[in-house]
């Protein structure tokens, strides 16, 4: 396998991040909305290979506290995102974000600014705007933003855990 994709689905809008396996650096990332999320997902899929790569989804977990729609809707697209990899033969896996807290920041507490630190520690550390560069001298998080990082994080936790 030479690559793990990592998605960060929401109830509108999904991010994933194409990750090389043996190097873990972002190849390719994207952040739109769902159903267009999905094509080029699968299209990515096809690019690098059905049998080239792991595909991996952040799953939502209950923690006894009430939740909104939109957590429930997420749930229906993560649903849609496993039907159709399942369609093409692919095996969706899927972490929870309790186990990218506890892989990349040891601690259950952290939040997303804390998971981003702890890849800019790991990935970039010392390096000035935070590892992202500039358009003349890309670094490694050239063009993260917001949901990107929780699909790069999806990636990153997948293959610590299976001792990448």
């Amino acid at each position: 396998m030479d690559y793990i994709i990592g998605i960060d689905p929401g109830n509108k809008e999904t991010a994933f991040c194409l990750v090389s396996a043996r190097t873990l650096a972002p190849v390719y990332f994207i952040k739109e909305e769902n159903e267009q999320c999905l094509t080029d997902l699968l299209s990515t899929v096809q690019a690098v290979g059905l049998n080239n790569c792991e595909v991996v989804i952040e799953r939502v977990a209950s923690y006894g506290m009430a939740v909104g729609a939109e957590v429930f809707v997420t749930c229906e697209w993560i649903g849609e995102f496993r039907r159709a990899f399942k369609n093409v033969g692919i095996e969706l896996h899927h972490i929870y974000r309790m186990d990218e807290k506890k892989t990349l920041c040891h601690n259950p507490r952290a939040g997303d600014s804390t998971i981003r630190q702890a890849l800019i520690d790991r990935f970039a550390y010392g390096v000035p705007n935070k590892g992202k560069g500039s358009k003349a001298s890309p670094g490694w998080f050239y063009g993260f933003k917001a949901d990107v990082w929780m699909a790069y994080a999806v990636a990153v936790t997948y293959a610590d855990m299976k001792g990448g």
